[in-house]
């Protein structure tokens, strides 16, 4: 438990420890907004090989930002990866659900009635598009370089690298050893043609970035417009909206032992 400062406020964080329904330790942390009335809570979702403060701290900056703009935070590490329990092994995409299921109940016991924005980046879009059907009231969802399409990733990817690090002699190392180590480029084109389907989205382009953000720069052009566009729809949530998280929350419980999503790849 620490305190720091802000460049125009001062801000309280902590980091605690959740527990997902199979048992796992996950490591975590919280920042609370002195801005009352909060403009919501914002849930940071790392990518893979990484950790609750995602590449080179940008989680930590972009938390931040989000508390000097009002917004409370809460980040954790998915299985095997940081202080969080397991192993990079026995990290399955189930299991991701698992831990995402045991932050937002984080969330919704440290923040309740406060409005939800989810920012996941590179393979942690993947357990939150998943999870989308149970994660009821989410308002705004942020995703950097999300991988959107499994298949066209891993199983017959449609980048070099991911032909590279997917033929046979790794199909053989996958084979021996029973997994590889990997951190995936995405395909622009996905996540383009994602976006242009889907109503209310917006697509922005770091132009010239790669897939982790190549420079200081051009994190910082991506933590700014995910803040700008989180602010721009930020609101008091309605009654209605949270007696259907608190109907949701209950329903949850009742069937916590159950799988918490089916993970599907398209052909």
């Amino acid at each position: 438990m620490w305190f720091g400062w802000s460049s125009e406020q001062e801000r309280f964080s902590a980091t605690f420890e959740l527990t997902s329904i199979d048992g796992i330790h996950l490591d975590a942390a919280v920042h609370h907004t002195p801005v009352d009335p909060a403009r919501g809570v914002v849930l940071l979702v790392h990518g893979i090989t990484v950790d609750m403060d995602e590449g080179g701290g940008m989680f930590v900056r972009l938390a931040d930002r989000l508390v000097a703009s009002g917004f409370n935070v809460v980040r954790f590490s998915f299985r095997g990866h940081g202080a969080s329990g397991g192993t990079p092994e026995g990290m399955t995409i189930a299991g991701e659900c698992l831990d995402l299921q045991a932050a937002m109940a984080a969330v919704d016991e440290r923040f309740p009635g406060q409005q939800l924005s989810i920012v996941a980046a590179s393979f942690g879009a993947v357990s939150v598009a998943l999870s989308l059907s149970w994660l009821d009231g989410l308002h705004r969802l942020v995703l950097w370089n999300p991988v959107l399409d499994l298949s066209l990733t891993f199983l017959t990817p449609e980048l070099a690298w991911g032909r590279e690090n997917f033929g046979p002699d790794q199909q053989k190392v996958l084979q021996d050893s029973g997994f590889l180590l990997v951190d995936a480029p995405v395909s622009y084109d996905i996540a383009s043609e994602f976006a242009r389907s889907r109503p209310d989205t917006a697509l922005h382009t770091v132009v010239g970035s790669d897939h982790r953000f190549d420079s200081r720069e051009r994190e910082d052009e991506a933590i700014e417009v995910t803040v700008e566009w989180l602010s721009e729809g930020s609101s008091v949530m309605s009654k209605q909206r949270e007696a259907n998280r608190t109907k949701n929350r209950g329903l949850r419980r009742e069937q916590q032992d159950q799988e918490v999503c089916s993970p599907r790849v398209r052909g």
